[in-house]
């Protein structure tokens, strides 16, 4: 096998394994588990983002007649008092709605189960975070997420690149850079507009990591750029640039992304 394919099949692993984990460790994937209500045992997966400004439903399947639902909610970060649903009841499945929120709104919110015998809340421990986001056209999201998966695998291909005899950068950093910049510069505030109604919310407006380790990879590569022009240290500012694009790429989406901020509004607080 040429080592020129070697090191295609190489970057292509690591960047779906690193996507992967990106996506299954992020604070919008959501949370799964399993508990045991008068004998029976009921699987839940509670929703950490809701796509669009409607109400969000939550959903529990396969709950025995004998148990009832009561959903828990709040708005995040307000220290107010829980609001409860009671859930409504189709077969074996309790349903109740959590109240839509303004774009990057937030609500905790968790589910007690009441059995002739049990009573418990899932999830165990601290509730589940859901962010409202509104809708983001079908075309803007796969355009992002292939020039982003794109950009990702060129730069772990022109990493490789470093370690063949007569490393060729320039055939990989144009594009390298390019596909980085049109999916992080261009669609990505696009993407944030329609979602949050900002177009930029990372350095020096504000923390929002997304924004921010995209900032840093296309810098990184920016010195990569500056370094096989000028002909100085190239190799090691391109192993450099690949090494720091991975990393913060493995920082899992949406990670202290943006958030509403209930404090700034005079909306009434809802109490039990």
């Amino acid at each position: 096998m040429r080592r020129s394919m070697l090191f295609w099949i190489l970057a292509f692993l690591l960047t779906a394994g690193s996507a992967l984990y990106q996506r299954l460790t992020g604070p919008s994937y959501p949370l799964s588990g399993t508990a045991m209500v008068d004998g029976r045992v009921v699987h839940y997966r509670l929703d950490r983002s809701h796509p669009e400004l409607t109400d969000h439903p939550v959903v529990l399947a396969g709950v025995d007649s004998s148990a009832r639902g009561v959903l828990h909610w709040r708005r995040h970060k307000t220290g107010e008092q829980w609001m409860q649903v009671p859930m409504a009841r189709t077969g074996d499945t309790l349903r109740a709605l959590l109240p839509t929120q303004p774009p990057a709104g937030k609500l905790d919110y968790r589910v007690e189960l009441r059995g002739t015998r049990d009573s418990l809340v899932v999830p165990p421990g601290d509730p589940v975070v859901i962010r409202f986001t509104a809708e983001v056209p079908g075309l803007v999201l796969v355009l992002h997420v292939i020039a982003m998966f794109l950009g990702m695998l060129l730069s772990t291909r022109t990493g490789l690149e470093a370690f063949a005899e007569a490393p060729r950068f320039e055939r990989f950093i144009p594009w390298t850079l390019g596909l980085l910049i049109v999916g992080g510069f261009v669609l990505g505030p696009i993407m944030q507009k329609y979602a949050f109604g900002e177009f930029w919310t990372g350095w020096p407006f504000g923390h929002d990591l997304t924004d921010n380790k995209t900032l840093v990879a296309i810098l990184a590569w920016v010195g990569a750029a500056v370094a096989i022009y000028r002909k100085r240290s190239a190799r090691t500012w391109v192993i450099v640039a690949a090494v720091v694009t991975l990393v913060i790429f493995l920082i899992p989406h949406s990670l202290l992304g943006s958030e509403f901020d209930y404090g700034s509004t005079g909306d009434a607080v809802p109490r039990d």
